[in-house]
């Protein structure tokens, strides 16, 4: 089998087709977007690589000689073909939109929505990948990325979300089994979910209850805000969520949320994070301008608190 490494530049080897399919140095390089004399120079490499003229040049013409009759049919058509593979693949890619998403976020708020996007861009499919798992764009093939942190990442753009604060959350049934609350400080008669999660602490010190952690006792811990979520709707605990991505959950009356204090932690919020290079991206650009149109929606969208 030929070795690669015995064919000639590729770059003298475009030259070449543009030419001879031409018949002119000057309509190829107009069409490769180079000079005639650099046109020219890598016709001389080519002819130097083969050992022998692929063009006869007359006064006012150019014709192929043997040799380059030879080679003109078949490096086009391969050209073709590669114009098509990549067509193709372009195409293809072009249709599909890639996100891998915090599982959180994609749980609770994403995929009550995406699907408002995919009506509106029904020639555009959609491929998610919910998890807890970093996300590297050089390894993977993935167009964007829903992720916690500070929204600083080099080379990436990122748009916030959804901020990342925290307050108690009960079901309605729970809250009437325990009679009600007056004050935070009654949270503390509660089951509390994850007693030990560090928001739980961030959260009594904002309203103003102290010696909190004597009167905690270690309990279930789920390891992501969805599944605590869930355990919250059909237990007899109380979680500390996100009441950005409990929406629905609140609004439908299934959680309440007894009180306005919002804590905050170490981390700024969820991000839509992709590449600086790939920002106008027709279909990134789309899922942008869109999520970013959702956001602001259900910013304005009212909590409703427990009396």
């Amino acid at each position: 089998m030929r070795s690669t490494h015995d064919i000639p530049p590729l770059a003298a080897v475009r030259v070449f087709e543009a030419v001879a399919r031409h018949l002119s140095f000057t309509r190829a390089a107009e069409e490769l977007g180079m000079t005639q004399a650099a046109a020219s120079y890598q016709i001389k490499v080519l002819e130097e690589r083969v050992g022998q003229p692929l063009f006869l040049r007359k006064a006012r013409s150019i014709e192929l000689t043997e040799a380059g009759r030879v080679l003109s049919p078949a490096l086009t058509d391969a050209f073709q073909r590669m114009s098509a593979a990549f067509d193709t693949m372009q195409d293809r890619t072009s249709r599909i939109l890639s996100i891998k998403s915090q599982a959180t976020f994609a749980a609770q708020w994403l995929m009550q929505r995406i699907g408002l996007f995919q009506s509106a861009n029904p020639d555009l499919a959609v491929r998610l990948d919910a998890t807890m798992n970093a996300s590297d764009f050089q390894s993977e093939d993935i167009d964007v990325v829903i992720r916690a942190g500070s929204g600083q990442w080099p080379g990436l753009v990122s748009h916030l979300l959804v901020e990342s604060v925290f307050t108690p959350m009960l079901s309605p049934r729970l809250l009437a089994e325990m009679g009600g609350l007056s004050g935070p400080a009654d949270l503390l008669r509660y089951r509390l979910f994850d007693a030990t999660d560090p928001w739980w602490s961030i959260w009594f010190e904002k309203a103003g209850v102290t010696s909190v952690a004597r009167a905690l006792p270690p309990t279930s811990c789920f390891g992501t805000q969805f599944l605590e979520g869930r355990a919250v709707l059909v237990g007899k605990s109380v979680g500390i969520l996100n009441p950005h991505l409990f929406q629905s959950e609140i609004a439908s009356g299934q959680l309440v949320q007894p009180f306005d204090i919002l804590g905050r932690g170490d981390i700024a919020g969820y991000f839509l994070v992709y590449p600086e290079a790939r920002r106008n991206v027709p279909k990134i650009r789309l899922f942008r301008d869109w999520i970013l149109g959702e956001i602001e929606a259900s910013a304005h969208a009212p909590l409703s608190f427990a009396s």
